[in-house]
């Protein structure tokens, strides 16, 4: 298949696919006579298979490993369950973070209860103490 045809069946654009071949994540493909690229049903998998690590938020060089034990069946696949580990510790601390913002967004919510003139808006007002303080604070370094 084409390059337009994989990008289709993997669902990416053709920069992607191209993308992945110069970082070396995915192999050069054939070439027909009028420098068409061909790719087959390995190519395929394979950028299925970055895109999954990519949808989970791991780095390219984290897939590149993870392409790396995945090719080599004996090799020990601890790296994987480390990379993973390490993902779960960042997914909870921005959860935790996330978590956090609400309550901030909801306690803010809260100051303007009945929308009227901007000039008493609590939002704004508290918005505007924040920044006064962040201001001053500054400053004083």
């Amino acid at each position: 298949m084409k390059i337009g045809e994989l990008a289709k069946a993997a669902g990416c654009q053709t920069v992607t696919i191209r993308f992945y071949e110069r970082k070396g994540l995915l192999g050069a493909a054939q070439r027909t006579d009028a420098n068409y690229r061909l790719y087959g049903t390995r190519d395929l998998e394979r950028l299925l298979f970055i895109r999954n690590c990519r949808s989970l938020g791991l780095t390219l060089q984290e897939i590149e490993r993870l392409v790396e034990i995945h090719d080599n069946p004996t090799v020990d696949c601890s790296d994987v369950n480390a990379c993973l580990d390490k993902h779960l510790v960042e997914v909870e601390n921005q959860m935790k973070a996330l978590q956090a913002l609400q309550k901030q967004l909801t306690r803010l919510r809260t100051r303007c209860a009945v929308p009227g003139a901007s000039s008493g808006c609590g939002v704004l007002s508290a918005l505007a103490n924040e920044t006064s303080v962040q201001v001053q604070s500054a400053v004083d370094r």
